[in-house]
């Protein structure tokens, strides 16, 4: 053995202790995948923010064409939107008046007032009546002098024309007209009752009227919707026309059909926009403008009565289907006439 060399076992008191080695910190996989998932999601946002922003510049480029489109459009969609306005107008006003069916009740001449309130009375017991209103023959000459203009000359009679009236209300389980005409007949053959008059013919009259005026709304909606549709359709394909070489080129160096889809799509959601806010500027103007009369004509009648216009839920929608026609015939057009342009 050579002097200043010593053998591992030499030195019973060394132990030997061997170099650990530390673990090697692998990478977030999952954390990286979701980091370039929000980053292609950002970057798919802002393309879409471009795009829209990019396709709207295209069109203010050109006003007076695209004005023309958006009041073509705006006119389309206003005449079934003012339609309906009217006819919710309708509902609304009869609304407050008692839609349900009411039979009133002409008391003979003779009867007293104490006999006809003991009638209202019992009648607004049975279960088949939800309410009897007694009118005097005095407040209902004074409600006919107030009402009539005739005041002057009613106060030159002898004696009160008029009879006793119970309003009688049936309940609302009598849903069917031959159960409300039952209940006449019934109450028609009271001793002291003249007359039994049922007010209904005309609350049916006005619903069929209602009913049917909405029906004509809705046809006239989805006619003028075509015509929307095949407006925007037609403009979004002299669109595609015009920039023929330029979609080639796109498509030459790759881009997708969705790429290429996207600009047209988000014009036809322009038109669609400008044209409703047009056709919510006409509504409005138009409501304004025969509000006016209307409320002479109601000041005639001793009523208080204005046009309400579209709401903020009502104006959403219409600003919401115009923009979903707008999609929807620019997808039609660029379905159609986008896969005939290829690069040859």
């Amino acid at each position: 053995m050579e002097p200043g060399k010593q053998t591992r076992g030499a030195s019973p008191g060394r132990v030997s202790a061997k170099k650990t080695s530390k673990p090697v910190k692998q990478p977030d996989l999952a954390g990286a995948r979701v980091s370039r998932r929000q980053g292609s999601f950002s970057s798919y946002l802002a393309n879409h923010r471009k795009i829209a922003k990019e396709s709207f510049r295209r069109l203010i480029k050109h006003p007076l064409s695209s004005l023309m489109t958006w009041a073509v459009i705006g006119i389309a969609l206003s005449l079934p939107a003012g339609l309906s306005v009217l006819l919710s107008n309708v509902q609304q006003l009869s609304s407050g008046w008692d839609g349900s069916a009411q039979i009133t009740l002409f008391l003979k001449m003779n009867v007293s007032d104490d006999a006809a309130a003991k009638l209202a009375l019992s009648l607004s017991a049975r279960p088949t009546i939800a309410q009897a209103d007694f009118i005097s023959r005095s407040s209902a000459l004074d409600e006919f002098k107030s009402l009539s203009g005739f005041g002057e000359v009613l106060n030159y009679l002898d004696e009160n024309p008029l009879p006793h009236v119970i309003v009688v209300k049936p309940e609302t389980t009598l849903a069917t007209v031959a159960q409300t005409d039952a209940l006449q007949k019934e109450l028609s053959g009271i001793r002291i009752v003249e007359k039994a008059q049922l007010d209904l013919q005309w609350v049916q009259r006005l619903h069929s009227m209602t009913e049917l005026i909405q029906r004509g709304v809705w046809a006239l909606a989805l006619l003028l919707a075509l015509a929307v549709l095949l407006v925007i359709g037609n403009t979004i394909r002299l669109g595609i026309e015009n920039r023929r070489d330029e979609i080639v080129v796109i498509k030459l160096v790759g881009a997708t059909d969705g790429f290429v889809r996207r600009p047209f799509l988000y014009t036809g959601l322009w038109y669609g926009l400008g044209g409703g806010l047009i056709a919510f500027c006409l509504v409005q103007m138009a409501l304004v403008w025969i509000n006016g009369p209307i409320s002479d004509l109601a000041m005639l009648y001793y009523s208080s009565f204005s046009l309400s216009g579209l709401n903020v839920e009502s104006t959403l929608f219409l600003l919401g289907v115009s923009m979903l026609l707008g999609w929807s015939g620019a997808w039609l057009a660029v379905r159609r006439h986008l896969g005939d342009i290829e690069p040859s």
